[in-house]
């Protein structure tokens, strides 16, 4: 077993070990806050057993996603199963938009129908002690979740604190009203609801990123980059793409810049080099690596470079020029250039450049190449 593998089931024992403590506290949560709600006629407190029982679930489907993301890649799935941690994920925000609806209907039948509500020492002592309880669970779980990239961890500890802050409200409600005569028990739930809700509406959405594929964090990037430039004779390196199989699993491609004068066999080392030093490091395979091969052999070229770089970058919408590259015998010069998201007419901005360009060298074929930005 390597020492990618070793890491990727460290993290999953982790994940399950951190599921089954919250499993564990909520059982036993929901036991003491069912027998209190009962015994007082607290419809919050109740809820809170309610909201506890969703605790387990949610701590469930987690462990479940957790074993599921570790599965080996079969023949049905030859990345493997990583993603299964984002559905886990999108199902623990569900849950927390399930408990915030149900919290929020609650308590506004609560509001038009108050009934008779009655606190002992006894029940508020357990809700102070659940307070505590969920607070150290909750921070518990974000921390392991934040420090693995667990989205099902930080989705259940958000939900552990906000369990928290119910029942906090549930026992500033009861002191209140032993103390004036006044409920606010309702009213607070009606508050809290609103929160919970749009917690597990930005969990849902952070999920559902995370799918669809979102951009990877820049500094991942950065730090890739310099790595690759570390090998001799790499000039540059652009369009790195990453594409995300669940947490910390990555498969991806990139173009490197190399002077024309590398042969075959060198590039075949260079390349392999590339490839073992990201797997080694990052844990990342680079399934693709694509050759941009620049001028050495002529300084005529290196001003063409230079006038035809403050062309392209002189256009508004152009973020990066590169890929360069003059053949003088067969009169063409192929380039290429990275557009903002926000050009919104794409040809028209290609056909001005190259233009531009023929306009100031007519006797060249001009080839430009425009790319997504991925990776600025």
């Amino acid at each position: 077993m390597n020492n990618i593998d070793e890491k990727i089931e460290m993290r999953s024992a982790s994940i399950v070990k951190t599921s089954a403590i919250g499993i564990f506290i909520n059982i036993f949560l929901v036991i003491f806050k069912a027998s209190v709600g009962v015994l007082t006629n607290s419809i919050a407190i109740i809820l809170d057993a309610v909201n506890n029982l969703s605790d387990i679930l949610s701590s469930t489907i987690t462990l479940i996603g957790a074993k599921l993301s570790e599965k080996k890649a079969d023949r049905e799935h030859p990345l493997g199963h990583g993603r299964g941690e984002y559905l886990s994920a999108m199902t623990v925000a569900l849950i927390i938009l399930y408990a915030g609806i149900t919290s929020l209907i609650e308590s506004i039948k609560k509001i038009i129908r108050p009934s008779i509500i009655e606190y002992s020492n006894i029940s508020l002592f357990i809700i102070f002690f659940s307070i505590i309880i969920k607070i150290f669970l909750g921070l518990y779980t974000k921390k392991v979740g934040k420090k693995l990239e667990a989205q099902p961890l930080i989705a259940s500890g958000t939900d552990a604190l906000f369990d928290a802050i119910i029942s906090t409200s549930v026992l500033a409600s009861a002191i209140i009203f032993i103390v004036y005569g006044i409920s606010l028990e309702a009213y607070v739930g009606t508050l809290i609801s609103f929160v919970i809700i749009k917690s597990g509406i930005e969990i849902l959405m952070e999920s559902i990123d995370e799918i669809l594929g979102k951009r990877v964090d820049k500094s991942l990037i950065s730090k890739i980059k310099k790595t690759i430039c570390e090998d001799h004779g790499i000039t540059g390196v652009y369009e790195l793409i990453l594409h995300n199989y669940g947490p910390k699993k990555y498969i991806g491609s990139v173009h490197i810049e190399i002077p024309d004068t590398m042969t075959a066999d060198k590039i075949d080392v260079l390349e392999r080099n590339i490839v073992d030093n990201i797997l080694t490091k990052y844990g990342i395979f680079l399934t693709g690596i694509s050759i941009y091969s620049i001028n050495t052999k002529n300084p005529e070229i290196a001003e063409m470079h230079l006038n035809i770089l403050k062309i392209a970058t002189g256009f508004e919408g152009v973020l990066q020029f590169h890929a360069f590259y003059v053949d003088l015998d067969l009169k063409t010069i192929r380039f290429d250039i990275i557009l903002d998201f926000s050009v919104s007419d794409r040809k028209k901005l290609h056909r001005e450049i190259k233009e531009a360009v023929k306009k100031m060298y007519p006797g060249f074929k001009i080839y430009i190449r425009t790319e997504i930005n991925t990776d600025i």
